[in-house]
């Protein structure tokens, strides 16, 4: 770790207090760094937006895509204030940045109340077991469009 690394880091800690100190979310930020310089930063804002999904690394994530006009993060690194829910953990790995950095664990949002150890739990469980209920419905109308799809010569693969 480097020092540019420690700054993006406190960079990404200033935007979760900003961020919970405008009354936006909770105590999370995350910045996005490519080649040396933040193409994105973001705060949680689930509260202030009504949007479960609107955790810090989410939006930075959209903000960055945007500003880089691609789906990929390619070559581009992760400050986040705290280790990725499952959610964030997931979009991560779809953006396909090369590097994430952490500071707080999971553990630690657990203890003031972010406890996602009920989706870990969930994912491990039979798909009729969980919590909420999944239902398979109209596969056979949906199966063609995916069909489509992977005939489709002009698609953008990601």
């Amino acid at each position: 770790m480097t020092e540019r690394d420690e700054y993006f880091m406190q960079r990404a800690i200033g935007m979760a207090e900003k961020g919970m100190d405008s009354g936006a979310g909770g105590p999370f930020g995350c910045v996005i760094v490519k080649d040396d310089k933040i193409v994105a930063e973001g705060f949680n804002r689930v509260t202030s937006t009504n949007d479960p999904t609107a955790h810090a690394e989410v939006v930075a994530i959209r903000e960055a895509c945007k500003n880089l006009e691609s789906f990929q993060l390619d070559d581009c690194t992760i400050y986040t204030s705290c280790e990725p829910c499952p959610m964030c953990f997931g979009a991560i790995y779809w953006a396909r940045p090369k590097m994430v950095y952490y500071a707080c664990t999971k553990k630690d949002a657990a203890k003031i109340d972010f406890d996602d150890q009920f989706i870990y739990d969930e994912l491990e469980k039979k798909i009729d077991d969980r919590d909420i209920q999944f239902v398979r419905l109209l596969r056979k109308d949906a199966i063609p469009v995916f069909e489509k799809w992977a005939s489709k010569m002009d698609k953008t693969k990601y």
